[in-house]
């Protein structure tokens, strides 16, 4: 048991065994064990257990019973819920076993566990979103994302075997080579995270870039780099938001941003796209989706993602039909978030200590349990990553196949 946890001695009432009994049926009968606060285990339906949850008090099988969206996060975050048995494999069963079961949920149910809306997305308000999550400090980052160009987005195995540095480079290659970019040319990219992609482009493409991003912290770093790599002159960083970019390009790019614009302000998005392409422009947008639409799952959009909305595939092609743009490409990157994470996750595990010490043991769980949760998300397809390459609805000047895509690796042989 986790050293947060509070023991209880006392034997579990005859109700509360019958509530985590009931709470499993409606959960679809996962193939987990519950151990409670005194040892007893009240084991699966019909089945033999892969994994076991510890419940250290009472009030956690309360908490757990009367939102479980919520309170399963939590709990695990304060130690008083343990998991025996791998963690992102038992999200996944669970992820599985509650999507055929929600079927059968009365609409009382549904309403008492449902997922809130999330947060407004407004010009203030996304702010304080952002910094709540991306200004934790470079140094958290550093120590698990990839060492290359610290890219926070799904990655693109091009070959299961990469390394994430590899995955990470080929997925920026990757981007490039849909907006069909060429030396000389202008983008601007809506959220730009640590500049990892403008500084690829520079470098790569020789094209010059005008980077939007509220984050101060990430601001900063990636100017630092840009000098550093003597890239300045082709990168303009820019701390502010991008309902605020202004002129016109040749590319207009958004990786892993559109999850936090909200859907109230797509059709303005769609417009400013609108305004800031070419006429012969591309755009891609690259964000974390839904089959159908669906709110954030209220732990993540409370503790680590405020103001989080992954979009369903119909609402991106809003953005696109609002402004009649024509779709030329979507490509799903499911399976590669899937490693991406699992790469994460691994050496976040490897630095839990030094995390630890830099937060707390609180903050260390929270953050395994939403990279872990994420894992199973896009293994069990509640979660999908969609590229979405689009353009005006008159321009011609278009490639007739996608040939040029995969003319050679887009992963480096070494990073």
């Amino acid at each position: 048991m986790n050293q947060h946890s509070t023991h209880v001695n006392r034997a579990p009432h005859i109700y509360e065994r019958w509530l985590v009994a009931k709470l499993m049926r409606t959960a679809g009968s996962p193939p987990i064990r519950f151990q409670l606060w005194n040892s007893d285990v009240i084991e699966p339906y019909g089945q033999p257990a892969r994994f076991t949850v510890h419940l250290a008090d009472p009030k956690a099988l309360y908490a757990l019973v009367t939102n479980p969206n919520l309170a399963f996060g939590d709990l695990y975050s304060a130690g008083r819920l343990d998991i025996e048995g791998d963690l992102p494999e038992l999200m996944d069963a669970l992820y599985r076993a509650i999507h055929q079961a929600r079927q059968q949920w009365p609409r009382w149910l549904e309403a008492l566990w449902r997922n809130h809306a999330p947060r407004s997305a407004g010009l203030s308000e996304a702010r304080e979103n952002i910094h709540h999550h991306y200004d934790l400090g470079n140094d958290f980052y550093r120590l698990w994302l990839d060492q290359a160009e610290m890219q926070y987005t799904c990655a693109y195995y091009e070959r299961p075997d990469l390394s994430l540095e590899q995955a990470q480079l080929a997925k920026l290659e990757h981007v490039c080579r849909k907006l069909r970019l060429k030396p000389g040319m202008t983008v601007v990219e809506a959220g730009c995270g640590w500049g990892g992609l403008a500084r690829y482009m520079a470098r790569n493409y020789g094209v010059h870039v005008h980077a939007y991003n509220i984050s101060r912290e990430q601001v900063t770093y990636a100017r630092k780099q840009a000098r550093k790599h003597g890239l300045d002159s082709l990168i303009d960083y820019i701390e502010d938001d991008y309902r605020n970019i202004e002129g016109q390009y040749d590319a207009f790019v958004s990786i892993g941003m559109l999850e936090h614009v909200g859907k109230e302000n797509y059709l303005a998005l769609s417009e400013l796209i609108k305004r800031s392409l070419k006429p012969n422009g591309m755009a891609l947008i690259h964000s974390i989706g839904r089959n159908r639409p669906m709110l954030m799952n209220a732990w993540i959009e409370k503790r680590i993602f405020p103001g989080a909305y992954p979009p369903s595939i119909g609402e991106i092609m809003a953005i696109c039909e609002h402004s009649d743009f024509s779709v030329l490409d979507v490509e799903n990157l499911r399976l590669h978030y899937d490693l991406t994470l699992s790469a994460w996750m691994e050496r976040f595990d490897a630095e839990e200590e030094a995390i630890s010490k830099m937060y707390d043991a609180h903050f260390t769980r929270a953050w395994r349990m939403y990279l872990a949760g994420s894992i199973a998300a896009f293994r069990a397809g509640s979660l999908q990553l969609f590229q979405v390459v689009f353009t005006h609805g008159n321009n011609n000047r278009l490639p007739a196949t996608r040939q040029d895509l995969y003319s050679f690796p887009a992963a480096p042989k070494n990073v």
